[in-house]
């Protein structure tokens, strides 16, 4: 593992922080080409993409503190501590969605076509974000004989990237995009959660992450199957 990059001066480079810049440069880099091409503002989409960044980052945070209470309670200087690793995508989601809308409502510009423009990179940035994980030595476990888990999840973020930009530049139902992302990561994260060392079973043989995934799952499910009623 490598959680420091290097130090210049008083200043140390962390692996985890400059993987989510990365992961962040990246999936905005792209977004914003990509709708362009589909003749949606790329400033729109790189705004959207910094709001639902910073908050999502905010939200994580948030939802793992709460998660992990206790230690945090004795050592609360660690809750700024980003550099350590300890991010909740759920979390992320659940901020990063609600501040993403608000301000697609406050511009008065539609939700659905920029959210199914954002969905192949939101699974690339986070399948950088994995590789993060991996020299930070955060959410760990094996798979496979031995193969860090976080990288097994990188491959299938990579996976779901390629299968939803082969989508966008289909013809689709406007929601299908974003809601086939959810549908796809609730199964990987699900089964991933099998292989890693770090969240307890809270019930029967599940996580609380697996139930989470679970609830998306239905959610994502039902909604696509609503989309392609309505659309007949």
């Amino acid at each position: 593992m490598f959680p420091e990059i290097c130090k210049i001066g008083p200043f140390t480079i962390y692996s985890y922080g400059l993987m989510l810049v990365a992961a962040f440069s990246v999936g905005t880099f792209f977004a914003a080409r990509e709708a362009k091409r589909q003749g949606l503002s790329p400033d729109l989409i790189f705004n959207l993409t910094f709001i639902a960044f910073i908050s999502g980052i905010i939200g994580s945070r948030l939802f793992f503190v709460v998660e992990n209470l206790d230690a945090y309670l004795n050592n609360p200087l660690e809750i700024i501590m980003l550099q350590h690793g300890g991010l909740s995508w759920f979390g992320g989601l659940i901020l990063g969605s609600i501040s993403g809308l608000v301000f697609l409502k406050i511009k008065k510009a539609p939700v659905l076509n920029p959210l199914d423009i954002l969905a192949p990179y939101i699974a690339l940035a986070q399948a950088v974000g994995r590789v993060g994980c991996f020299l930070n030595g955060c959410c760990g476990g094996t798979i496979f004989n031995g193969i860090p888990v976080q990288l097994v999840s990188s491959v299938l973020l990579l996976v779901i990237f390629f299968a939803l930009r082969f989508m966008l530049r289909r013809p689709h139902l406007t929601g299908q995009i974003i809601l086939t992302y959810l549908l796809l990561y609730s199964v990987k994260r699900f089964s991933i959660e099998f292989f890693r060392t770090d969240n307890p079973v809270i019930w029967a043989r599940f996580t609380l992450f697996q139930i989470l995934s679970a609830v998306l799952f239905i959610f994502s499910a039902v909604s696509l199957t609503l989309l392609k009623l309505r659309k007949k």
